[in-house]
């Protein structure tokens, strides 16, 4: 069951390097090769295996991240300092608000913003 979970980590981990870097082949290319170095690294891991379903969990947390928290944005050349964001459907939205009263996203359990 370990390797079919693990396929369905990966294949969720590709699609999302292609919702977050399209249109951007050397960052598609490079978020790939990185996905497949890790998947490949960790192939030696026993099936069934607490390190195997920490990896699993991993990769789709990071396919979730890359989906939703991922924007593109290109400078926009006759508005020196702006930028064009490349928003889609699957991108979290929220406000500050969320935010200010610790319900956005924190790192390490901390807020990343004080109240």
């Amino acid at each position: 069951m370990s390797q079919e979970m693990a396929l369905a980590a990966y294949r969720h981990l590709l699609r999302s390097t292609r919702i977050a870097f399209q249109g951007d082949v050397n960052m598609l290319i490079a978020a790939r090769y990185k996905a497949r170095k890790n998947f490949e690294d960790n192939r030696g891991l026993p099936s069934g295996s607490e390190g195997v379903s920490k990896q699993i969990t991993h990769a789709e947390e990071v396919a979730k991240f890359l989906r939703e928290n991922v924007v593109q944005g290109q400078a926009v050349d006759n508005d020196p300092g702006s930028y064009k964001l490349r928003i889609h459907e699957h991108t979290e939205r929220g406000n500050n608000e969320d935010i200010k009263k610790g319900k956005g996203n924190t790192l390490t359990g901390t807020k990343c913003c004080s109240s």
